[in-house]
């Protein structure tokens, strides 16, 4: 009777153990009426590997390219200056003959542009587009000749140097009078040419 009901108790004990779990409880022995058990450990489960998910690749940014344009500047050519004598005029006198004008210079360039950013700018060709006209400054030299003689510059022969020449024989006052003919070079300050002939006192 003990016997049944021990293997009784065994059999639900047995028919109670789940599956699936990691250890079990199992009958060993039955001894003076008691159950004896051992436990038994299943061996763990090794946990099936993941494969690795793959790297996602990085975007390609695609470098800007170069671009070459040529581009034409102008620059201004100053004028010269320059200095001549005249000898006509009095000396020390200047006067501007010609007027200076500055001129033009073309230039082309070979220019770069990386990402619309100028990298690079090369000088490929120059020329005169207008050129400059150089200014003509003009300085006199004539020296007036003092007369030492008395006679007056102005007149050929010697009309004297007075405030006032008259011609002889006329209705002048004086103080001085001249016989004439009398060629007037210069200015007739005399009054002496009449008729704006050239000739005085004829």
């Amino acid at each position: 009777m003990c016997v049944r009901a021990a293997l009784l108790v065994v059999a639900v004990l047995g028919f109670g153990v789940g599956c699936g779990t990691a250890e079990s409880t199992e009958p060993a022995a039955v001894a003076g009426g008691r159950i004896i058990t051992k436990t038994v450990t299943a061996p763990a489960e090794t946990p099936t590997p993941t494969a690795e998910a793959p790297a996602t690749p990085k975007a390609v940014v695609p470098k800007p390219a170069a671009v070459t344009k040529r581009v034409v500047e102008y620059g201004v050519i100053p004028f010269k200056k320059k200095t001549v004598t005249d000898s006509e005029l009095p000396k020390g006198e200047r006067s501007v003959r010609t007027p200076g004008v500055n001129g033009t210079r073309k230039l082309t360039y070979e220019v770069t542009y990386v990402g619309g950013k100028q990298t690079a700018k090369k000088l490929v060709k120059q020329e005169v587009a207008k050129p400059p006209r150089s200014q003509v400054t003009v300085v006199g030299t004539k020296v007036e000749e003092e007369s030492s003689s008395g006679c007056d510059p102005n007149y050929s022969g010697c009309v004297p140097i007075a405030s006032d020449v008259d011609c002889s024989g006329g209705s002048g006052n004086g103080p001085e009078y001249v016989a004439g003919p009398v060629n007037v070079i210069g200015s007739d300050i005399y009054r002496l040419d009449a008729d704006n002939d050239g000739i005085g006192c004829e």
